[in-house]
């Protein structure tokens, strides 16, 4: 008698278990469920990328800051080395060129209709 009133209570705990779980998992899979837990990855995923995005910049300015102390870009002009070359030109001399027509035709423009 013991024995029919364990199982019976233990097939009674199995089932109420066994319920439970399957409505979570049916709650989990509600299409507002999803669309919530897909909205969340995609935040995630967004800041992972941006975390990222910040490593891959401060990594840069760092070898950046390398490359210029081992070529000597980033000391001071020595004020006896000679300033930059001026061209056999001279200064640029001002545009005066006729701006273009805002509507060119042309005889053999393909684009016209016809």
């Amino acid at each position: 008698m013991f024995r029919r009133a364990f199982w019976f209570t233990a097939g009674a705990a199995a089932g109420v278990w066994a319920t439970t779980k399957v409505n979570r998992k049916l709650k989990q899979l509600t299409p507002e469920s999803l669309a919530a837990q897909a909205a969340d990855k995609a935040i995630e995923t967004g800041h992972r990328l941006k975390e990222f995005a910040l490593d891959v910049r401060a990594g840069m300015l760092q070898r950046e800051a390398e490359l210029e102390e081992a070529l000597g870009l980033d000391a001071p002009a020595d004020p006896a080395l000679p300033g930059p070359r001026r061209t056999a030109l001279g200064p640029a001399a001002p545009d005066r060129r006729v701006p273009p027509h805002p509507y060119p035709t042309h005889p053999h423009n393909r684009n016209e209709d016809h």
